[in-house]
């Protein structure tokens, strides 16, 4: 007697591909039912990934999330400047909410179980399983359950005729959606190797970017872009049009050294032209916008946030209730930034909002708004127990 039906969380990569084979012949399942997601990832990707599930698996599910990934995590994570270890995250993002799609049709469709093609050895095992156990679900993960290897799985779908893109020579792992593309595996994973160019697809190498810059503007409300150079734009067509514009001019390539949750070191490379230059901008309007103490005390919020939104945290009180200081702070950022992409850089030329808390009159030399005699008071007492430590110091050399 079977086991019934499981639910598999399916991109048509060679991991996910291996799944279904796997899930009939070795743990039982009478029934597979895979589920993509499209968030924006490139459309011939969306549609081979649909075509192979609809031949390998008993039923497939092609579930378009673009929407809900922007509005949801995409201006979350610009609202908090979202940099982990100094990058854009971005797979981070879209995988609980990949999962809860997942859980949901697992629901739907009465499955005993989910599956997903995470390692043991990754991140995104967390960011699924914290989801599926919330929905109660019984998980199965054969590539860490049976502690696979890249290569044998290669011979495993070439054994079972299954249809996969990579090889031995090239065998890249890819992940993308339309915040960020991510290269690693294969000769990626020695950190003194130096990448081809031939695993780059959104930016161009800085001696092929244009000799000549690119003028600019974001218009941000309420800490979201929403136009370029005036023209209004929905959240999916804006981040579109500035991957194409600023990966133009190489600007978004990160080639670093990241720690997992799990502690490992790993080589990672990834591509974000559009999250380098909006969260570039973001920042530099609420250098405008924010108090002093609101500001400070920000970034410590960001990065906290994004070290949750790292692991997939999304259900930790904390996660929310810094997004409730984050939401609040919003309200005010709004303005637009001028810019230049250039050779891989995002020059900031200027910003201005109506919300902004600099005075020109205030800041200026060649102003008396402000009297300067009255920070000789200030200064009196400005430093008073640093100042009488280092007299007491003094006082004992002496």
């Amino acid at each position: 007697m079977g086991k019934g039906t499981v639910v598999l969380s399916f991109s048509g990569g060679l991991d996910t591909s291996v799944c279904i084979p796997l899930l009939k012949e070795e743990y039982g399942y009478d029934r597979v039912i895979t589920v993509s997601a499209n968030v924006g990832q490139r459309e011939e990707e969306v549609i081979m990934a649909e075509e192979k599930g609809k031949k390998l698996a008993d039923t497939h599910y092609t579930v378009d999330i673009r929407e809900e990934f922007v509005s949801k995590c995409v201006f979350a994570s610009i609202k908090a400047n979202g940099l982990y270890e100094g990058y854009p995250m971005g797979t981070s993002l879209s995988r609980p909410l990949i999962a809860e799609k997942i859980a949901e049709i697992a629901k739907k469709e009465g499955a005993v179980a989910v599956a997903h093609g995470c390692t043991g050895k990754g991140n995104d095992q967390l960011r699924f399983d914290i989801v599926f156990h919330a929905y109660g679900l019984h998980i199965i993960s054969p590539m860490r359950e049976r502690n696979m290897t890249r290569e044998w799985e290669i011979e495993y779908a070439q054994q079972h005729n299954i249809p996969i893109s990579v090889d031995k020579k090239h065998p890249w792992s890819i992940d993308e959606n339309l915040w960020t593309r991510s290269i690693e595996g294969g000769l990626l994973e020695n950190p003194a190797y130096h990448p081809p160019e031939e695993i780059y697809a959104w930016t161009a190498s800085l001696f092929d970017a244009p000799d000549t810059p690119t003028d600019l503007s974001i218009t941000f409300e309420e800490g979201v872009p929403v136009a370029i150079n005036g023209k209004r734009m929905d959240g999916p067509a804006l981040i579109a049009e500035l991957n194409r514009v600023a990966g133009a001019h190489g600007i978004g390539r990160n080639n670093m050294i990241e720690n997992r949750v799990l502690g490992i070191k790993v080589r990672e490379i990834y591509e974000h032209p559009a999250a380098t230059t909006l969260i570039t901008a973001h920042a530099d309007l609420e250098r405008l916008i924010l108090t002093r103490e609101e500001y400070a005390f920000k970034q410590i919020v960001d990065a906290k946030w994004a070290e949750l939104a790292y692991g997939g945290l999304i259900y930790e009180p904390l996660y929310e209730a810094l997004n409730v200081f984050i939401n609040e702070t919003q309200k005010r950022v709004m303005g637009t930034v001028e810019m230049k992409l250039y050779k891989g850089n995002v020059i900031i030329l200027g910003r201005y909002s109506e919300n902004s808390f600099y005075s020109e009159d205030i800041a200026s030399f060649d102003s008396c708004t402000i009297d300067q005699r009255h920070g000789i008071g200030f200064s009196h007492f400005y430093g008073l127990q640093a100042r009488l430590m280092k007299q007491r110091e003094l006082h004992k050399v002496n």
